[in-house]
């Protein structure tokens, strides 16, 4: 169960263009939080209230860390706090931990924000002693970031980007079909990131049948089930990521629904962020 409460900002850097890594004090958190597990803040009295998955932390010295995309206002408020602000909502541990057991060999892939998030998740793996494979995939190189942080966790890494700046020049999911197809042993697929994402790497994965888990992020605001935003189906039933998640088995999420309404406020919210 969480509790609320402030947070004071440590450190703010920017990690790649238009993603941040945002440190702070919150020892109540640092002190509960597990992999997969999600914070919901403010940036500040007059912010909406948004959902960042928990990307590292310390709990002996209580510090937590998120890394977050700029998109509308919010984001950019927070990509601009400095050390010493006060965030006045910092909301957490959110969400059920992610099942972590002795599975076998893991595929943990993430993009974009996802890579950040799937750091604690690919040591936490690790230290259960499966055989952790990490995937990070970006348009070109200087949007790849915690490469060195997830070879220490990882028994191998690969890299993809468009451009073919670093590692293979193709998307994840040739990259994921060309494993699987030759056989090579994938016991579970975890997936944090983009939605768009997630979801590709779910159709990539199904017709091999290998358990694909999703870290599912739809517009959320209360965190608690109350307000019903963060509505998706899932396996044909109605669930609340915010309380039955956020993580789900990709093969039975309604991708075409949860990709509308994560897109219904994209528009407002750019606008918004361009005033």
């Amino acid at each position: 169960m969480f509790e609320p409460q402030q947070a004071t900002v440590v450190k703010r850097e920017s990690l790649v263009p238009n993603l941040q890594l945002l440190t702070v004090h919150a020892p109540t958190v640092a002190a509960k939080i597990q992999p997969g597990q999600f914070v919901i803040l403010r940036a500040d009295e007059h912010a909406e209230r948004i959902p960042l998955t928990v990307a590292d932390w310390d709990r002996e010295a209580g510090l937590v860390s998120c890394v977050f995309m700029q998109v509308g206002t919010s984001t950019y408020k927070l990509g601009k706090l400095k050390p010493g602000q006060v965030i006045p909502t910092f909301a957490g541990p959110l969400g059920h931990p992610l099942d972590i057991e002795q599975w076998g060999t893991v595929l943990c892939a993430g993009g974009c924000y996802g890579i950040g998030s799937i750091y604690p998740v690919a040591r936490a793996l690790k230290e259960k002693g499966n055989r952790v494979i990490s995937f990070v995939e970006g348009r070109s190189k200087f949007l790849l970031y915690w490469l060195d942080r997830l070879k220490a966790v990882s028994d191998e890494v690969l890299i993809a980007t468009r451009d073919g700046s670093l590692g293979e020049k193709e998307g994840y999911p040739n990259m994921v079909d060309r494993m699987l197809t030759a056989g090579e042993p994938v016991d579970r697929v975890i997936a944090l990131g983009c939605t768009f994402m997630m979801y590709q790497m779910a159709e990539t994965t199904r017709p091999f049948d290998v358990k694909t888990i999703v870290s599912l992020n739809p517009i959320m605001i209360d965190g608690t089930g109350m307000c019903g935003a963060c509505r998706i189906s899932v396996g044909g039933k109605t669930r609340f990521a915010c309380v039955d998640g956020p993580d789900f088995d990709g093969h039975e999420v309604d991708w075409e629904l949860l990709l509308s309404r994560r897109k219904a406020y994209l528009g407002p919210e750019t606008e918004s962020a361009e005033r």
